[in-house]
C-alpha cells in the first residue's frame, strides 16, 4: 500500500521521505535478518525504513528519485525476498485469504512435515544416546543412518539461510544453528570413520553438562538431531503462535460483506461488494450485514455494531441515519445509499489502523533490534574463544568442542527478536476486537506515564444532543397535555431546543396535532394555535409581551434549573403559563462510570469546554470531576493542554470534535472518539470506536497490560541469553539440552504474548 506525503527541506540537503510503501518480506528467520534489511534500507539516500520479524512487512518512506523497484533490490541483494504492494482493495477478507493465509497455510504444512519426521528420526537417536541399555552392537552405525536425513534435509533451511547470508557477509541466528549443528555432525562422522567410535561395541555415556572423554570416540549424532528437532519444533510453534497473534486483524477484515444487492433501474442486482460505488442504493433485508458505510434512504431497523464497537445493543436507525459497512441489519428491510466504498470505509481505515499498529516499533523494540544486529557476531567470537580455552586450560577436545557448539545452539537471539513484535500483534488486535485502535507502539509508552486526562464535555462525557429534561406544570395543568401542546408548535421550529422539546413529547405523550398559523418570534420562542388554544413557548420575554406572568413556584423551578446549568422554557397557553419544560446536553449513562474507572487507573480527570461555567459545574459535579476549565475558545485549547504540560502534568485528551484535533495532536495521548469528525480520529493516538467513554480506561488498561507484557518478554529474553551464556562456555550444558532450552525460550515469549488475547 503506498501513500504520498509532501514535505519542503532546506536547500542543500537530502531530500526528506514524500512517499510510503509497505513490502512484504520473505526468508527473514530472526530478528538479526529484519535488522540486517532495515540497515540496508537505511542506508539508501532518501530512504527510512522499519522492517518488523513477526509481521514480515517491511514499512518505507522514501523520497522523489527512489523507486519501489529500487527498495526491493537492495532486500533481495541483502539476500531476502520482497513484494511490490497488492493494490488497495475492500477488506472482505478474500484477499487475504487466497494469497497471504494461503501462502503462510503452506509454510506451515512445511514445517510440520519437517518438523514431523526430523522428531520421527531423533528420538531414536537421543533414546540409543542417552540409555546405555539400548546400544547394542553397532548401534552408532544406525544412528548415523537416522541422524543424517535429519542434520541434511530437517535443518536445511537452516543451512540455505546461513549461505546466503554468508554470500552476503553476514551472520544471524541461522548460522549459528547451521555451524553447531553440522560441527556436531561433522565430528561424528569423523569419529565414526577415522576414529575409535566406529568400532563394534563401542559404547557411549550421556551427561546433562559436558563430558570429556577420548575425542576420537566421541560422536554427537544425538545433539544434532536433537538440536535440530527442538529448534525445528520452536519455530513451528513460533510460526503457528505468530498467526495466532494476527489473528484479531485476520478476523477484523473478514467481517464485510463479499456481495450485495444494488437496485438498478428499480430491480436487484447482485453484485460483489468490490463493484459497489459511493452513490450506489442497495438493499439489506433482515440477518445481512451491511455491504459499506451508507446513509439509510428508506426503511427503518436496529443495526447490531458488537462487532465493531463492542457495544451489545443494537442502535435504532432511520432515514437519514449513517450505518457502518460490516455491521448487521437486525431488524426491517433498509435501502442504504453508498457513502464511502472499498478502503474509505470504516472498516478498512480500523484495519488499516491495526496493520500500522503492529508493524511499528516501540523504543525498547529498537534497542533490542540493536542488541540482536550485533549479538550473532558476538556469539561466534565467544564459542570460539570458549574452544580455544578449553584446548589450552584442559588439553580435552571433546569438552572443548562440546562447550563451543552448547554456546552456539543456546545464544539463539528469536526470543529476543520476537519480544515486543508478538505481544504488539496480539495488544493491537484484541483492542480492534474491543473497540480499541492503538496508532502505534509508542501510544504504549505514552500511556504509562499518563497522570492527567483532559475530558472535552460535548459529545464525550456529554451525548452532544439536547434532550427534553424535567417538566413542571402549575396546579391542575396534565402533563401530557402540556407536552403534546408545546410539542406540536416546537416541532414545526428547526431549533435544537426546539426539536428536542418535540422529540421528548413524542416519547412522552405520544403523537402530535398540527399547528395552525405558526410563527417563530426571533430570539424569543414559537407561536401557533394547537387544537384551539393559543400557545406560547419560549423565553420570559415572549410570555410577558402578552402579559402574561409565571407563578412562583415554576419561577422557582426556571431559576433553579437555570443555576443546574440547563436551558428552561416556560410554556402558555389562553393568557396564562401552565409549565416550565428543561432542556440540557444530555450525560452519557456511562461517563460517571468511566471516570471512576480513570481516577482508579491513577489519572485526574479535567473537563474541558466552551460552554459558560454554570452548565460545565453541573456536569462535572454529576460524573464526579472536580477540575473544570469552561468558556474557552475552540482555538485555545491547545493552550490549556500546553499550559498543564508545563505544570509538569503528562496529559491524556479526550475529544470528538473537529476543534479538539489540534488539542488531541498537543496531548501527550490523544484518544478520540469513533463517533467523532475524521479530523479528531486522525489525531488521536487512540481511537474508541463505540464512542462510550468507559472504553478509554480499558484503552488505558490494555495499552498498559501490552507494554508490561513487552517488558516481561524482554526480561526473560535478555536475561536468558546473560544467564545461559555463561553456563554454556563453562561446560555446565549439553549441546541438545541447549537446543530444547532455546526453543523453549521463543515458545514462552510467544505464548506469554499470547495471554492478552483474555483481556476483559
Amino acid at each position: 500500500m503506498t501513500s504520498t506525503a509532501t514535505q519542503r527541506t532546506p536547500s542543500g540537503t537530502t531530500p526528506a521521505p514524500t512517499h510510503e510503501v509497505e513490502l512484504s518480506i520473505g526468508g527473514m528467520t530472526c530478528a538479526s535478518c529484519a535488522a540486517r534489511i532495515e540497515k540496508k534500507l537505511n542506508r539508501m539516500d532518501g530512504v527510512t525504513a522499519t522492517v518488523n520479524f513477526a509481521t514480515e512487512k517491511a514499512k518505507v518512506a522514501y523520497s522523489d528519485g527512489v523507486e519501489v523497484s529500487d527498495l526491493i533490490t537492495t532486500v533481495v541483494k541483502t539476500g531476502y525476498t520482497a513484494e511490490e504492494p497488492l493494490p488497495p482493495a475492500p477488506p472482505t477478507g478474500d484477499t487475504l485469504q487466497n494469497e497471504a493465509t494461503a501462502a503462510a497455510d503452506r509454510e506451515l504444512l512445511s514445517l510440520r512435515q519437517r518438523l514431523l519426521v526430523s522428531v520421527t528420526l531423533s528420538v531414536p537417536v537421543v533414546l540409543m544416546a542417552m540409555v546405555s541399555a539400548l546400544q547394542f552392537d553397532n548401534w552408532q552405525w544406525l544412528s548415523l543412518t537416522l541422524a543424517a536425513p535429519v542434520v541434511v534435509w530437517g535443518a536445511f533451511p537452516f543451512h540455505k539461510a546461513a549461505w546466503t547470508n554468508a554470500r552476503h557477509g553476514a551472520a544471524t541466528m541461522d548460522t549459528l544453528v547451521s555451524i553447531g549443528t553440522l560441527a556436531a555432525f561433522g565430528w561424528s562422522l569423523w569419529a565414526l570413520f577415522f576414529g575409535h567410535a566406529g568400532m563394534p561395541g563401542m559404547r557411549h555415556g550421556f551427561e546433562f553438562t559436558v563430558s570429556r572423554g577420548d575425542a576420537s570416540s566421541s560422536i554427537y549424532l544425538e545433539a544434532a538431531a536433537g538440536v535440530t528437532a527442538f529448534i525445528l519444533a520452536g519455530r513451528y510453534l513460533e510460526a503457528k503462535a505468530k498467526r495466532k497473534a494476527g489473528a484479531a486483524l485476520r478476523a477484523l477484515l473478514e467481517l464485510g460483506a463479499k456481495d450485495v444487492s444494488v437496485l438498478r433501474g428499480g430491480a436487484e442486482v447482485r453484485i460483489p461488494v468490490a463493484q459497489l460505488a459511493v452513490g450506489d442504493r442497495f438493499v439489506v433485508r433482515p440477518g445481512e450485514k451491511i455491504a459499506t458505510d451508507g446513509t439509510v434512504v428508506e426503511g427503518a431497523s436496529a443495526v447490531d455494531a458488537s462487532m465493531l464497537t463492542g457495544e451489545s445493543v443494537p442502535v435504532d436507525v432511520t432515514v437519514g441515519d449513517t450505518v457502518t459497512g460490516a455491521t448487521v441489519n437486525a431488524g426491517g428491510r433498509l435501502v442504504v445509499e453508498a457513502t464511502r466504498v472499498g478502503t474509505d470505509t470504516q472498516l478498512a481505515r480500523m484495519a488499516k489502523l491495526v496493520e500500522d499498529a503492529q508493524n511499528g516499533k516501540a523504543e525498547v523494540q529498537r534497542l533490542a533490534d540493536r542488541i540482536s544486529a550485533v549479538f550473532v557476531p558476538v556469539v561466534i567470537l565467544i564459542a570460539l574463544t570458549t574452544l580455544l580455552t578449553w584446548l589450552s586450560v584442559s588439553g580435552d577436545a571433546t569438552a572443548a568442542f562440546t562447550a563451543a557448539v552448547a554456546v552456539l545452539i543456546i545464544a539463539c537471539p528469536c526470543a529476543l527478536g520476537l519480544a515486543t513484535p508478538t505481544a504488539l500483534m496480539v495488544g493491537t488486535g484484541r483492542g480492534a476486537q474491543l473497540g480499541i485502535l492503538i496508532k502505534g507502539p509508542e501510544v504504549l509508552e505514552s500511556t504509562r506515564r499518563v497522570d492527567t486526562v483532559v475530558l472535552d464535555k460535548t459529545g464525550t462525557v456529554t451525548t452532544g444532543r439536547m434532550q427534553l429534561q424535567d417538566v413542571f406544570t402549575a396546579p391542575g395543568v396534565d402533563e401530557a397535555e402540556m407536552l403534546r401542546l408545546a410539542g406540536a408548535v416546537e416541532f414545526a421550529s428547526e431549533h435544537p431546543i426546539a426539536q428536542a422539546i418535540a422529540a421528548g413529547a413524542v416519547e412522552r405523550a405520544g403523537g402530535l396535532p398540527v399547528p395552525e398559523n405558526f410563527e417563530n418570534v426571533a430570539g424569543l420562542g414559537v407561536q401557533g394555535v394547537v387544537d384551539g388554544h393559543a400557545v406560547l413557548v419560549g423565553r420570559e420575554k415572549l410570555l410577558a409581551q402578552w402579559v402574561i406572568e409565571l407563578p412562583r413556584e415554576l419561577a422557582e423551578a426556571k431559576a433553579a434549573a437555570e443555576s443546574d446549568g440547563r436551558t428552561a422554557v416556560a410554556v402558555a397557553w389562553d393568557g396564562e403559563a401552565r409549565g416550565v419544560l428543561t432542556v440540557a446536553d444530555a450525560i452519557k449513562d456511562t461517563s460517571a462510570e468511566a471516570v471512576a474507572a480513570l481516577r482508579r487507573l491513577g489519572l485526574r480527570p479535567v473537563l474541558l469546554t466552551g460552554d459558560n461555567q454554570l452548565v460545565a459545574d453541573s456536569v462535572a459535579r454529576s460524573v464526579g470531576i472536580d477540575e473544570v476549565i469552561a468558556e474557552v475558545l475552540p482555538q485555545d485549547k491547545v493552550d490549556v493542554v500546553k499550559r498543564l504540560q508545563t505544570q509538569g502534568r503528562t496529559v491524556a485528551m479526550v475529544g470528538d470534535g473537529v476543534n479538539d484535533a489540534a488539542a488531541l495532536a498537543t496531548a501527550d495521548l490523544g484518544l478520540s472518539m469513533g463517533t467523532g469528525t475524521d479530523a479528531a480520529i486522525e489525531a488521536g493516538d487512540l481511537t474508541l470506536v463505540s464512542g462510550d467513554l468507559r472504553v478509554a480506561a480499558d484503552a488505558i488498561r490494555l495499552s498498559r497490560k501490552t507494554l508490561t507484557t513487552i517488558k516481561g518478554n524482554l526480561f526473560w529474553a535478555f536475561g536468558y541469553n546473560v544467564a545461559a551464556l555463561p553456563l554454556a562456555a563453562l561446560g555446565m550444558l549439553n549441546p541438545m539440552i541447549a537446543g530444547a532450552a532455546m526453543a523453549f525460550s521463543s515458545v514462552f515469549v510467544v505464548t506469554n504474548s499470547l495471554r492478552l488475547r483474555s483481556f476483559k
